[in-house]
C-alpha cells in the first residue's frame, strides 16, 4: 500500500522514521493514514510504502508544472519554508519490487530519494537542470516566498523527510541523490 509523508504534522526537526507517531494536517493526509491502517487491518502481512514529493514523466506533478510556468512566466514565487525530499517515481517502483523480492518485513517502510530541498530548491533545480538540456528557453526569476503567501486549501506540513536507513538496507539499492534522478528524468525528456 503506498502512502505520504503527509501523515506527520511537519514539528519534527529529524527525519521521520516509519514508526514515529502520525498527525496529518489535511483530508489528503488524513485518507491515507486511514489506508494505512486498513490496508494492516484486511491484510496483517502487508507492507505500507510511505514516500514524500513523487514525480513522473507523466502525470501531474511538481516537475512537470515547474516546466510549464517557467516556459510562460518571467516569474514565479515557490514556497520556501516547506522542506522535503522529492522522489523520482521510477525509483520508488525499484524499492516497492525490492520489498516483495526480499520479502520484507510486514509493515511500514520509507523510500524517498537522497538529500533535502524546499519547494524553492526544487524549482531553481528544475530551471537549472531543464536549462542546460534545451527544455528551456530561458529560467525565469524564482522568488523564494513563504507558505502563507501562497493561497493553498490544504495545510502542509513544513518539514516531512522520511528517514529511509532500514527500507534502504533491506532491499539493497542504492542511495541516489534527488539532483541526479531530476537530471535522470530530464535527460530523458530531452531526448524522447
Amino acid at each position: 500500500h503506498l502512502s505520504t509523508d503527509f501523515v506527520f504534522d511537519g514539528r519534527a526537526s529529524r527525519p521521520y522514521a516509519p514508526e514515529a507517531a502520525t498527525a496529518p494536517l489535511n483530508v489528503y493526509g488524513s485518507t491515507k493514514l486511514q489506508g494505512e491502517h486498513l490496508a494492516r487491518e484486511l491484510a496483517p502481512a502487508s507492507i505500507v510504502l510511505r514516500t514524500s514529493w513523487l514525480y513522473s514523466r507523466t502525470g501531474s506533478n511538481f516537475v512537470k508544472t515547474m516546466l510549464r510556468l517557467m516556459s510562460s512566466r518571467t516569474e514565479l514565487g515557490v514556497v520556501c519554508d516547506q522542506v522535503g525530499s522529492p522522489t523520482f517515481a521510477s525509483g520508488l517502483a525499484d524499492a516497492a519490487w525490492r520489498l516483495i523480492e526480499v520479502d520484507a518485513a510486514a509493515g511500514v517502510h520509507h523510500w524517498s530519494d537522497c538529500g533535502v530541498a524546499s519547494w524553492y530548491d526544487f524549482a531553481v533545480a528544475i530551471g537549472e537542470e531543464a536549462r542546460q538540456r534545451g527544455l528551456l528557453a530561458s529560467i525565469p526569476s524564482i522568488l523564494p516566498i513563504r507558505s502563507d503567501q501562497y493561497p493553498c486549501a490544504a495545510k502542509r506540513p513544513s518539514f516531512s523527510v522520511l528517514d529511509c536507513q532500514r527500507t534502504r538496507a533491506a532491499v539493497g539499492l542504492p542511495a541516489t541523490h534527488w539532483r541526479v534522478n531530476l537530471r535522470n528524468l530530464l535527460d530523458d525528456m530531452a531526448t524522447n
